[in-house]
């Protein structure tokens, strides 16, 4: 027969100690659970907090070069230079600049001015150009073509390669010959 007191006699300091370490571990758990309570854990993604750097242009109040905090919106880029000015052409942003996109490290973003001379500079415009004007681009057939139509709108040429709607060698082809405005 095991006698429980004989034992726990012989082993008081190992038995003292088990009891101290679950005490402790004890006060540990709940100390973790009021402090989980009142202070809610936030993730932030490396992205989350770097600082970004953004060229904005044309018809706002104040172009120029901005740093934001990372997760920032085109929409917040616009505040930060001021908002659009009147002769900001706002069916060209309606129709293709989403205000709700995240913005990225060294973007441009080019306000143009309404009722503005598009000058030819030889550029397709994957945000506005047709089905024939885009497979007449090195590389770009009637599939690729609808792929970038679908994707419409870019805020710049390299969201083509960044969306896998083109490769890299293509994009390389294609680069000095394409705009997003």
């Amino acid at each position: 027969m095991f006698d429980l007191r004989a034992w726990v006699e012989v082993h008081r300091w190992a038995v003292l100690a088990a009891l101290v370490g679950a005490a402790l571990i004890g006060v540990g758990v709940f100390w973790n659970k009021t402090q989980e309570e009142s202070a809610p854990v936030q993730i932030l993604s490396a992205t989350a907090s770097a600082e970004l750097t953004v060229d904005i242009g044309g018809e706002v109040a104040r172009p120029g070069v901005y740093k934001l905090s990372g997760g920032a919106r085109i929409e917040d880029a616009l505040r930060f230079a001021g908002g659009l000015t009147g002769d900001a052409d706002t069916e060209y942003i309606n129709k293709y600049l989403n205000k709700a996109a995240k913005v990225s490290d060294g973007q441009k973003l080019y306000i143009p001015k309404q009722n503005a001379e598009k000058t030819s500079d030889g550029l397709v415009n994957i945000n506005s150009a047709s089905q024939g004007e885009l497979e007449g681009l090195p590389g770009i057939g009637p599939v690729t073509a609808g792929k970038i139509m679908a994707g419409r709108p870019y805020q710049n040429i390299s969201e083509l390669v960044g969306r896998k709607i083109v490769g890299t060698k293509v994009f390389e082809q294609i680069k000095d010959q394409i705009s997003v405005w």
